[in-house]
């Protein structure tokens, strides 16, 4: 086999990668949920207790909105509390979230900062709910959000329920428009995983599961990926609820985007690996192939984008053919580098989405540098729109 040859077969590998991640996988899920279908068995007048539960570091600015949204929701005020834990906030959090006790709401204190793993693990084992929902810090809900989460608990195989995040982009940035495009199309895996079986990832600011089946979680654990995955194991479902809406800002500073991805999939990384037994395709068929096609790949779609670039330059060398795939190929970048930019993004179609696209591998890439490292990241900061 000569060296053209193998760079052809790694050109035409990378790029078939790349596409099946984004473009085969939801085709594949389509496929299977076309005779694999497993509707959930809703009840709409399914009201069982719900202990809505917050960790909040430093948000002065959201977490008053944030618990009046949770008190004015559409669900029986007998059967809801309100459990927010200030994690070693230096700010005027405690004496925000202090304000509401009176009215269903219960302070807890964190204290030095332990991260959102530790601060579910402590409000779960205070919670009288038999629902857990787990609400981020400046999560706004729609007023029939826990309506539409519960009702699906009415089905006895399911045993975590993820909402619809909907992206509010007030900037126009690239990373904002990137941002809401992404999470549509996260929000239409969602909707195909759950006709297979079960959600693999979900987002952390509207979720919800039985108290029963919640285990504590490791300090370090990412608990939007652990612990649906610690329910997966344990044989229920992780389902997807399209009307349960949560409405959050974009991040407008790609700075902060490129730091918050990184942070996340860094988590993810370590998710994978402490729950890698579900990666054993003959104890789990269809979970191994989601998490290998949703979250492993797509993490590495990075180094499948410089495999794909590197092979076409050779490719390019000796063929006109391959000479115009890399000019699409630079021409690409180029509308990334474009989308990047304040001023000139905005006027040409699709740079702020090739911009995004690039930022998310690119941050997936130094993440998987830091795993590999044997780095963790415990502790955040407030996302800040």
């Amino acid at each position: 086999m000569t060296v053209y040859s193998i760079c052809e077969i790694g050109f035409w590998g990378a790029c078939a990668v790349i596409f099946y991640v984004y473009v085969g996988y939801p085709l594949v899920l389509a496929l299977l949920s076309s005779f694999r279908s497993r509707p959930v068995e809703r009840e709409d007048k399914f009201n069982p207790s719900v202990s809505i539960v917050i960790s909040a570091f430093n948000e002065q600015e959201h977490i008053g909105a944030t618990i009046e949204n949770k008190l004015a929701l559409n669900y029986p005020s007998e059967k809801l509390e309100i459990l927010t834990t200030s994690d070693g906030s230096t700010d005027r959090t405690d004496d925000i979230v202090r304000s509401f006790t009176d009215r269903r709401v219960r302070y807890f204190r964190q204290y030095p900062q332990q991260g959102k793993s530790s601060a579910i693990n402590k409000m779960v084992l205070e919670a009288k709910g038999d629902i857990i929902v787990v609400s981020d810090a400046n999560s706004i809900y729609q007023r029939e959000a826990i309506l539409k989460l519960v009702r699906n608990f009415a089905d006895r195989n399911v045993g975590y329920v993820t909402g619809k995040m909907v992206y509010v982009d007030k900037t126009g940035s690239g990373v904002g428009s990137g941002c809401t495009a992404y999470m549509r199309y996260e929000n239409v895996l969602r909707k195909l995983e759950t006709q297979v079986g079960s959600v693999i990832g979900v987002d952390g600011g509207i979720d919800a599961f039985r108290k029963s089946l919640y285990i504590p979680l490791a300090p370090g654990a990412l608990p939007d990926f652990v612990a649906p995955l610690q329910v997966i194991q344990g044989g229920h479902r992780v389902v997807y609820e399209k009307e349960a809406l949560l409405q959050e800002s974009t991040l407008s500073n790609s700075n902060d985007e490129w730091r918050m991805r990184i942070r996340v999939i860094l988590r993810s990384f370590h998710a994978i690996n402490r729950m890698k037994t579900l990666l054993n395709p003959l104890r789990f068929p269809v979970v191994s192939f989601q998490i290998i096609s949703h979250k492993i790949l797509r993490y590495l779609v990075g180094i499948f984008q410089v495999f794909a670039l590197g092979f076409n330059i050779i490719l390019a060398m000796d063929s006109s053919l391959y000479l115009g795939f890399l000019t699409v190929h630079l021409l690409f970048y180029l509308l990334a580098l474009i989308g990047s930019s304040k001023v000139f993004g905005s006027f040409v179609p699709g740079a702020k989405y090739a911009f995004y696209f690039c930022l998310l591998n690119t941050s997936a890439l130094f993440a998987l540098v830091r795993f590999t490292k044997g780095e963790e990241q415990v502790l955040w900061k407030p996302r800040r729109s």
